[in-house]
């Protein structure tokens, strides 16, 4: 019961305090990038805040965050290491799904942000512009975020990648550093979320131009070291 109302308490103090923060996005976006992301660092570090104090959820990063402009293949559990990532790693790029891009206002306001927004059932000119947009992420200083599953999936769940990363690794020619998380041993895709400690495991960067098979095991058994 004491989970329940933490998780009650957490959604009236986010997502109250989100609706201001998403609805401001169009007034900042005024005001050129730097503002507008200015905008997402802030709705980050507030939700950082939010599930602290109300959830009892804090977040613990192990091994190297590079400095520099990175490919990240990012295991996903919940909503939580989305918004975390967007200030840990200096505001990334994702990729993400189509349906996302479609949410009125926030919609928006993530293709604003410089996301890549991608179909399931993409075809090859699709594929081509999400690579187009993945190097312009690259060269503006910003890092690449994708989730290789594909999309949230329960803790211990383990699906094969999607054969997107593979494009996409391939295509920039890039080191890919996996990250492992335990997100939804605390915060499950239904139920109450709990108290805990949300551990982000940034694995050894995997060099660039292995063949598919190899680059797909690899980054498949680190991104699941936490499972």
């Amino acid at each position: 019961m004491i989970n329940r109302l933490r998780t009650w308490l957490f959604v009236l103090v986010f997502y109250g305090g989100s609706v201001p923060i998403v609805l401001a996005t169009p007034i900042t976006s005024l005001f050129g990038q730097r503002a507008f992301i200015a905008n997402v660092y802030l709705w980050s570090r507030f939700h950082r805040i939010a599930a602290r104090v109300t959830l009892g959820i804090t977040t613990r990063y192990e091994g190297k965050i590079a400095t520099e402009p990175t490919f990240y293949a990012v295991k996903h559990h919940a909503m939580f290491e989305t918004l975390d990532l967007c200030m840990t790693l200096g505001n990334p790029v994702f990729v993400i799904k189509r349906e996302l891009a479609s949410i009125p206002v926030w919609g928006w306001a993530v293709q604003r942000y410089g996301a890549i927004v991608v179909d399931r059932d993409s075809n090859a000119a699709a594929l081509r512009q999400m690579m187009r947009e993945a190097r312009q992420a690259l060269a503006q200083g910003r890092s690449v975020v994708i989730f290789p599953e594909g999309t949230r999936v329960a803790q211990g769940e383990t699906p094969p990648l999607k054969s997107g990363f593979a494009g996409l690794y391939r295509v920039l020619g890039l080191p890919v550093v996996p990250i492992a998380i335990n997100s939804g041993a605390v915060w499950p895709k239904k139920g109450p979320k709990r108290p805990g400690v949300v551990t982000f495991l940034f694995g050894e960067r995997i060099p660039p131009k292995l063949p598919r098979e190899e680059i797909e095991a690899r980054v498949h058994a680190a991104i699941n070291v936490l499972e």
